[in-house]
């Protein structure tokens, strides 16, 4: 007969939101059994990578109703759970345990060091603290519900456990086990699609120009009536940067039903509108006619792309703007202000990963992140339909849901000792 490992609380992965929720259930059931199951060998990996290894691990946004805006899934729901628990509560519990933060120019928060290590090493000495216990390559394959309450579960390594709490934080990939034990048990799962992503795009305008960065600039797909700005970045392959990665984020889901292939319209000149570039334009024309276009850096774009936009205007180096046609005027006004591009895919940042879809808040007892269909089933981190714009929103929510989930469940074992 095989033997069954028995458990307390039992959280499926080793990220971010998993961690809190394991935490915060040991520190509400401090006599609990509580593991972390982890499919890999590595537990926190996505934070060990994440900012380039700095790891953003919040928003200076202090106010929950400001902060869920951030938020193209789940931002309603999440504006209780924010009360409770937000940016200033994440920035305290790291710096009560040696872990200093810094706020960057827009709003991202890492910690002084720029070592993501300092995160990854906290929540493990806190684990280790706590006595939380951690079982990698045991990831959970499935759940089944035990009679009396509890889950009797089956581990990817083959062997079995049984727990009274079950909490999924497994993220929002399908292939990470966590969407399927939840529709196993019932629950409803909105299909994952990629989130948080760059724009694959072929064009004249941008070819031989990557490592170019434009801050701030616009950029809208009519289709979709969506729009945003910001910093934007020229890559190998196209269009990067948080102005591209917002607009990934808010239309992850239409840009998945037309295969990411879509229409683009860029303003280079993003702080300015059509009439004021075109004031400029005229002003350059009276007040400085004997200078060449080419050589005119107008509003400060770097130099090879205002070349590229110059020529694609089918304007030669010579041409001053005392000499500028009509026509030429309008076809370089357009380069800088309606500049279209076709998108043809994206490129995924795979450790990265971020996803919308997932479970269905609406099954979801939001006030401790509780299934509403298993007293004794728990959610927190991507697993959920909840995914943030870039800037330190996705951790975020992770911390949140790992704090209110685990507390939850720590009650709850406290209710079966009752």
């Amino acid at each position: 007969m095989r033997t069954v490992a028995q458990v307390d609380v039992a959280v499926a992965g080793g990220g971010a939101a998993g961690f809190f929720s394991a935490l915060h259930a040991k520190s509400a059931a401090p006599d609990a059994r509580v593991v972390i199951l982890e499919k890999s060998r590595e537990f926190l990996a996505k934070v060990a990578i994440s900012g380039g290894g700095r790891c953003n691990v919040t928003h200076a946004c202090f106010d929950p109703a400001r902060l869920v805006q951030f938020y193209p899934r789940g931002g309603r729901e999440l504006r209780g759970p924010f009360h409770r628990f937000q940016p200033r509560d994440t920035v305290e519990w790291f710096t009560s345990r040696g872990v200093g933060l810094k706020t960057e120019a827009d709003g991202r928060m890492f910690p002084v060091s720029d070592s993501s290590s300092d995160i990854v090493n906290t929540l493990l000495s806190e684990a280790d603290a706590l006595d939380v216990r951690l079982n990698p390559l045991q990831g959970l394959a499935t759940a089944e519900p035990r009679e009396g309450g509890g889950f009797r579960l089956e581990l990817t390594d083959g062997s079995c456990m049984e727990c009274r709490v079950l909490i999924l934080a497994t993220g929002g990939n399908r292939g990470s086990g966590g969407l399927a034990v939840a529709e196993s048990l019932g629950h409803t799962v909105i299909p994952p699609v990629p989130s948080l992503f760059s724009f694959h795009v072929r064009s004249p305008m941008l070819d031989g120009l990557a490592g170019i960065a434009v801050d701030p600039v616009a950029v809208r797909i009519p289709e979709l009536n969506a729009a945003e700005s910001g910093p934007m970045l020229i890559t190998h392959k196209g269009l990067s940067g948080p102005a591209i990665l917002k607009l990934s984020a808010w239309q992850a889901r239409a840009l998945a039903e037309r295969n990411d292939a879509v229409e683009l319209r860029v303003q280079w000149l993003g702080a300015l509108s059509r009439e004021e570039v075109l004031q400029q334009m005229e002003t350059l024309r009276r007040e400085q006619g004997g200078r060449t276009v080419v050589k005119s850096l107008l509003g400060g774009l770097p130099r090879r792309l205002w070349e590229r936009l110059v020529h694609l205007a089918g304007i030669d180096e010579s041409v001053t703007w005392a000499r500028l046609t009509a026509g030429q005027r309008d076809a370089l006004l357009a380069s800088l202000t309606d500049a279209p591009c076709t998108m043809r895919g994206k490129t995924l940042n795979k450790e990265e990963f971020v996803t919308c879809g997932g479970v269905c808040l609406k099954q979801v007892n939001m006030k401790t992140f509780g299934s509403r269909l298993h007293p004794d089933l728990f959610f927190a981190g991507e697993v959920l339909n909840i995914d943030g714009v870039t800037g330190g929103f996705n951790f975020q929510a992770a911390w949140t849901g790992g704090v209110l989930s685990g507390t939850a469940a720590g009650e709850r074992l406290v209710s079966w000792a009752g």
